[in-house]
């Protein structure tokens, strides 16, 4: 049983928690350094995350290994200039999803790119295997490195995705982006991770996508080209800075990525899927229960008609193809689910 002392400790102690998060109109901070830029547009800086998504082999990890061979010189590959400060200049680089084999391609990769000899490691870069290990374990592994690694600047996880058992989970989600929200705060880092968008629309998957879209200082969109599968383009699908002219590289005989010069960008029209901050989360609530409001269950024949008459009473009128690609949007962000033939509204569905 507590005694007296141990409750006024108890109590003092949360006193003083809550005291250590107080910010006061007196206190002075600096603006947080600028570690990766697209031109004059800021991509990640100190003490933020950021992410690169995109579809199954639209050449995610060519694009952060060039990300990376730009922080290993200070120096601008393809169009990222990156720009790490004195006493923040080790680079920490985690995959969870490759073999030893070709982690040690994307490794050669790197350091080819930066100009570097093959037959040395950098001194200011750490690269960890992690597919062969647990999920828990792989957390604990990246936890210790950030705390222990001295002078740590830049983090990359390539496949964030296997950090979490469930990435529809909104707790283990919310969790994770916790983890690289306190990472970055305390040892003053930045982290840029890696994760899939959704087959069926330009969305990143589950709710490990949405916790990243809503907490991330900048998502970066890498889609291959319909025309030449060579080519894959970069675009920012979310950005707190001031957008960037999109650029595409293409892979050289040497298997590194180049610079495709006077790239015209590729627009996707009606390939597009339906884009996850056009409406919002009230408003998808609001459509959705008048929809359910009369049936429980609503058959696919008659779902899209009833999805455009739904959600033009809220003021948001699509064509059918446009409610054919919502529609898959709420399949995938679980708004709905299908139960046989029919669906049905989860009224605790996680935005």
């Amino acid at each position: 049983m507590q005694t007296e002392k141990e409750s006024i400790l108890s109590s003092v102690e949360s006193v003083s928690s809550w005291k250590d998060a107080r910010l006061l109109i007196t206190d002075y901070f600096e603006s947080p350094p600028v570690i990766i830029q697209i031109d004059d547009s800021i991509i990640g800086t100190l003490g933020n995350f950021s992410a690169s998504t995109g579809k199954a082999k639209s050449k995610k990890t060519f694009n952060i290994c060039a990300i990376v061979s730009a922080a290993l010189t200070n120096s601008t590959i393809l169009n990222y200039t990156a720009s790490l400060p004195a006493g923040k200049n080790k680079i920490l680089f985690v995959d969870t999803e490759q073999s030893k084999f070709h982690c040690k391609r994307a490794l050669s990769r790197i350091i080819q790119l930066a100009g570097l000899p093959l037959d040395q490691h950098p001194e200011n870069l750490e690269f960890l295997s992690l597919r062969g290990y647990a999920t828990k374990e792989r957390l604990k592994k990246i936890e210790e490195a950030i705390y222990e690694i001295e002078e740590l600047g830049l983090v990359i996880i390539d496949g964030i995705r296997d950090l979490a058992h469930d990435i529809n989970s909104p707790g283990e989600s919310t969790d994770l982006i916790t983890k690289l929200m306190q990472w970055t705060d305390q040892r003053k880092i930045h982290i840029h991770t890696v994760l899939h968008l959704n087959k069926g629309d330009d969305n990143t998957r589950g709710h490990l996508g949405t916790e990243l879209n809503n907490k991330a200082e900048t998502i970066l969109q890498i889609t291959k080209n319909e025309f030449d599968k060579n080519i894959s383009s970069v675009t920012a699908m979310h950005i707190r800075d001031k957008d960037f002219e999109p650029f595409a590289f293409m892979i050289n005989p040497d298997g590194l990525p180049e610079l495709v010069e006077d790239y015209q960008h590729q627009q996707t029209g009606n390939n597009k899927g339906f884009d996850y901050a056009e409406v919002s989360e009230d408003k998808h609530r609001e459509a959705l229960k008048l929809l359910f409001s009369e049936a429980a269950l609503v058959s696919y024949s008659s779902l899209i008609g009833k999805l455009q008459n739904s959600y033009a009473s809220i003021g948001h009128n699509f064509g059918i193809n446009k409610a054919k690609k919502l529609k898959t949007f709420l399949e995938n962000k679980k708004m709905i689910l299908k139960e046989d033939k029919f669906y049905k509204f989860n009224q605790d569905f996680y935005y």
